[in-house]
């Protein structure tokens, strides 16, 4: 059984035949997977700075007490929503 060190040794397959007959021979390194997902974590959010108005940001504050929510949490959330109805109808 051949061990896969890199991402860069797995071919490019022209159909599920041919990569069952790969994956037959070949195995895929734990290290290679526990990078992998160490990787995709660090690259889950990326921190940015926002200016608000005080009373503005208040108000926030007090609508997310208000549903038992972190007002940055509730932010994200609100900028989630409305990346996805601009995706929708750009």
């Amino acid at each position: 059984m051949k061990v896969i060190t890199s991402w860069d040794q797995l071919p490019d397959f022209d159909d599920a035949a041919a990569e069952n007959e790969f994956w037959q021979n070949h195995e895929l390194d734990p290290k290679l997977m526990v990078a992998s997902v160490h990787e995709a974590g660090s690259r889950e959010s990326t921190t940015i700075t926002l200016r608000f108005d005080p009373r503005m940001l208040s108000r926030i504050k007090r609508i997310a007490r208000s549903r038992f929510l972190n007002y940055q949490s509730m932010m994200k959330q609100w900028l989630a929503e409305r990346l996805e109805d601009e995706m929708k109808n750009p």
